[in-house]
C-alpha cells in the first residue's frame, strides 16, 4: 500500500516535507482504505494519512501517533451526536482540511469535535467544526496551534452549549485566525500561561467572546469581539499584554466590552472600544497601564471600583460616551495623564496642545446614576447640565483628586 513513486529520499507532497522513510496512506472511493481508522492503524511515526472527498461517520477517531492527518476537498468527518469526533493523544501531529460535524454531548465529560489531550507540539489548522459541544479542546497540552479553523456551535443556546476553543492546564498555545460564534464562550481559558491569541474574530456567543481565569503571561492582539453577550472576562491573572483588539456591541443591562477582575501588572493597549453598554470595567486590580485606547460611542467608558489601585490611564480617547468614568470611591491611587475627553471645556493659551486647567471626567450626574439608575432618565435634562458644570467648578460630591492634570487638546491619532 505504499504511495506509488516512494523513494528513500524525503518529497515535498502537497506542501509537506515528509521524513525519511515516511509513507503516505490514501482514503477514499478506489482508494488503498475505505475507512479512516483502517488507514489510522497501519500508520506509523510521520507517515500521512490523506482523506479523500466525501462523508465519513466512522464515530471517534483516535490519533495516537506522530502523523499528519490531512484532508483533500473538505471531507466531512461525522461523529454521529455520540463521542468526540477527533481524539489526539500522541505529539507531533497537525490536522488540517476537514469538516467536523456532529460531535456529542455529555454531562460527566466534555466531548469535543477535537480534543488534544496531554500531547505536545499538534497543530489544528483550516478546519471547519459544525454543531459541535466544543469545537476544539486543549488539554494538559504544550506547543498546541489551532489557527485558521472556522468554528460553529449550535443554533439553539442550551446546556450542551460548549466553548468554541477551550483550553485547561496548558502553556505555550498560539490561537491564531480562527473565526469562532454560536457557542457558549468564544475562547476559554483556564490555568493557560505564555500562549498567544492573535488575530480572532469572535462574534454571537451567549456568554463571553474571551473568556480566562488564572491564565498567566498571555499576549491577545488584534482580536475582534462583536455582539457577544459580554465581550472579554480576565480573571485572577497577572503579566497580561492585550493589545490592538476591537471590543464592539456588547449590549445589555450586564454587558461590558471587558472586565479585568483581580489582575495585575498587565498592559491594555491600542485597543478600540466601541457601542457597548460598559467599555471597561476594573475590579479589584492593580499595577495596570491602559494607553492610546479609543472609548467611542458607549454608555459607560470606565467603570472603576476604589479596590483598584495604582493603575496609569494614559492618552486615550473618549469620545461620544454617555459617561467617561464612574466609580463608588475616590481612586485617588489611580493615575490620569494627557488623555483627549470631548465633554472637556478647556483652552489652551501657550498653544503646546494640552489643556490650561485640569478636567474631572467624572460628573455628578453619573454618581447619581451609579447610586440610583431610574434617574438615567433624566440623561438629556438641562438641569442635569447645570449641576454638572457646578461641580466641575467647585468639587463638593465627586472626589477631588480624580481629575487629568493635562488634557489634550486634541484626540490622539489612532
Amino acid at each position: 500500500m505504499n504511495a506509488p513513486g516512494r523513494s528513500s529520499l524525503a518529497v515535498l507532497l502537497g506542501g509537506l516535507a515528509l521524513p525519511l522513510g515516511a509513507e503516505e496512506w490514501h482514503v477514499g472511493a478506489g482508494r488503498p482504505f475505505t475507512r479512516i481508522r483502517d488507514a489510522l492503524a497501519v500508520a506509523r511515526a510521520g507517515d500521512t494519512v490523506t482523506v479523500h472527498g466525501g462523508s465519513y461517520r466512522e464515530g471517534n477517531l483516535v490519533v495516537d501517533r506522530s502523523l499528519t492527518f490531512t484532508g483533500l476537498d473538505r471531507p466531512r468527518l461525522d461523529g454521529g451526536g455520540r463521542d468526540e469526533v477527533i481524539t489526539v493523544t500522541a505529539s507531533h501531529v497537525t490536522i488540517r482540511g476537514f469538516e467536523i460535524v456532529h460531535g456529542g454531548t455529555g454531562s460527566l465529560h466534555d466531548l469535543a469535535g477535537i480534543k488534544v489531550a496531554n500531547a505536545s507540539h499538534v497543530t489544528l489548522e483550516d478546519n471547519r467544526i459544525l454543531g459541535c459541544s466544543f469545537g476544539i479542546y486543549f488539554s494538559k497540552a504544550r506547543h498546541g496551534i489551532a489557527r485558521r479553523n472556522e468554528i460553529i456551535g449550535a443554533p439553539a443556546a442550551g446546556p450542551d452549549n460548549g466553548n468554541g476553543i477551550h483550553a485547561w492546564s496548558s502553556e505555550h498555545l498560539e490561537l491564531a485566525g480562527n473565526a469562532v460564534s454560536r457557542h457558549r464562550d468564544g475562547i476559554y481559558l483556564e490555568f493557560v500561561t505564555d500562549s498567544h491569541i492573535a488575530r480572532n474574530r469572535v462574534g454571537e456567543c451567549l456568554r463571553y467572546g474571551l473568556h480566562f481565569m488564572s491564565a498567566h503571561r498571555n499576549v491577545y492582539q488584534e482580536n475582534e469581539f462583536i455582539r457577544n453577550g459580554a465581550g472579554v472576562a480576565v480573571m485572577y491573572s497577572r503579566e497580561v499584554r492585550m493589545e490592538a483588539n476591537r471590543f464592539r456591541h456588547s449590549w445589555g443591562s450586564a454587558a461590558y466590552g471587558l472586565l479585568l477582575k483581580d489582575i495585575s501588572d498587565s498592559r491594555i493597549t491600542g485597543n478600540v472600544f466601541e457601542h457597548n453598554s460598559i467599555a471597561v470595567t476594573i475590579q479589584s486590580s492593580s499595577r495596570l497601564l491602559l494607553e492610546d485606547n479609543q472609548f467611542q460611542g458607549n454608555g459607560w467608558a470606565l467603570q472603576v471600583e476604589s479596590s483598584s489601585t495604582d493603575n496609569v490611564y494614559r492618552k486615550n480617547n473618549f469620545v461620544g460616551n454617555s459617561f467617561d468614568v464612574t466609580t463608588h470611591g475616590e481612586l485617588e491611587l489611580n493615575r490620569f495623564e494627557g488623555n483627549y475627553w470631548d465633554r472637556a471645556e478647556l483652552y489652551d493659551l501657550d498653544r503646546d496642545g494640552v489643556g490650561d486647567v485640569p478636567h474631572r471626567p467624572l460628573s455628578l450626574f453619573a454618581r447619581l446614576v451609579d447610586r440610583v439608575p431610574a434617574a438615567l432618565l433624566l440623561l438629556r435634562s438641562p438641569l442635569v447640565h447645570f449641576l454638572d458644570r457646578a461641580e466641575r467648578i467647585f468639587p463638593t460630591l465627586t472626589p477631588d483628586r480624580l481629575f487629568d492634570p493635562q488634557p489634550a487638546m486634541r484626540a490622539h491619532p489612532r
